[in-house]
């Protein structure tokens, strides 16, 4: 992924420039949500001289889509428990509705935002 850096003759590694921007890259394309093997590929871009910045860009806004349909995903979910949770008392009985719905056992008709 990264290029390896230099060994010295006592053994210490000896890294450059080059190394420590590859590594600012890896960790900054790690904080925006790339994943490894994207990160691996970035890297490759980076040190690609022939590289097309379109190719960049076009990974960066497929990476914008998946943030965006996870995001979505997260909302139905948050949706979803929050339907869940306002349909149960909150008291000391045993009955939960909560309880019920996760394990398929009870009319779920009357959950909004629920998937089902």
């Amino acid at each position: 992924m990264v290029s390896p850096p230099l060994r010295r003759e006592n053994g210490y590694r000896s890294c450059n420039e080059r190394h420590l921007e590859e590594l600012t890259l890896l960790r900054q394309a790690r904080q925006v949500g790339f994943n490894l093997e994207e990160c691996r590929e970035l890297v490759a871009l980076f040190n690609d001289h022939g590289r097309h910045s379109a190719d960049v860009k076009r990974r960066t806004l497929n990476k914008v889509e998946e943030i965006e349909t996870h995001i979505a995903q997260l909302t139905q979910m948050r949706q979803h428990l929050l339907a869940l949770a306002n349909s149960c008392p909150g008291d000391q009985g045993a009955d939960c509705p909560i309880i019920d719905n996760l394990a398929g056992c009870c009319d779920r008709s009357h959950l909004t935002g629920s998937p089902h």
